[in-house]
């Protein structure tokens, strides 16, 4: 069996969590801790993933990142850089989907600290970032690993907007659910079947663990 497409899940997956971690934390504390005219409207456009069909949203990456797009010709003329329809397209479109996924729970954990404390810090000449590091960080930190953790899941899982974006080329962008999709229609019962119990298992793994951390018992 080609255990390329595990492989490359595994590197997407691992490469779009380090992403929605660093960026989303900061959507995340901005929304917890500050008050500003539009949130409402950012916090819907965060969430959209979780509702909009995945075709959908990988056509607007395929709109933004696209050779025809602006953004898409800068960074090929700029950095060399071609997203469509390469391993990182993949990791867009797991970054995407997985992003509402981190920054719910984090965002939660964030408002769960007690101002009171930092105020207290930021009497006492500590920087925004120290009060981060020393304060809300040890204390919010079950909630934000829990939503790494479902953040990865999620990109594991991806399938509509990387199919859209990255495409289906063997040795090359083929993720693990576009493999089983590719062994199902192909008929290939047994392949499907393996592929489909691994991530289903690893699936259960990332929730259990989700979940102890969740509930503080790890």
């Amino acid at each position: 069996m080609d255990l390329y497409p595990l492989y490359l899940t595994i590197k997407v997956s691992f490469t779009a969590t380090v992403f929605t971690v660093a960026f989303g934390f900061i959507l995340a504390w901005v929304m917890a801790k500050r008050e500003f005219f539009g949130k409402a409207v950012l916090d819907i456009v965060i969430m959209q993933p979780l509702v909009i069909p995945p075709t959908v949203l990988g056509y607007y990456l395929l709109g933004a990142f696209g050779r025809s797009s602006f953004l898409g010709r800068f960074l090929e003329d700029a950095f060399g850089l071609q997203i469509v329809f390469t391993w990182k397209g993949a990791v867009i479109a797991s970054f995407i989907s997985s992003l509402p996924l981190f920054v719910k729970p984090a965002r939660a954990a964030l408002e769960g600290v007690g101002s009171e404390l930092e105020d207290a810090a930021r009497l006492l000449g500590k920087t925004e970032l120290q009060v981060i590091k020393d304060i809300t960080l040890p204390l919010a930190w079950r909630g934000i690993v829990a939503g790494a953790v479902m953040a990865f899941a999620r990109a594991t899982g991806e399938f509509g907007a990387t199919l859209m974006v990255a495409g289906n080329i063997p040795a090359l962008t083929q993720t693990l659910p576009i493999a089983i999709y590719d062994a199902v229609q192909a008929g290939d019962a047994q392949t499907a079947n393996v592929l489909v119990g691994v991530i289903t298992l690893f699936s259960f793994i990332v929730l259990y663990i989700a979940g102890r951390f969740t509930k503080g018992r790890f």
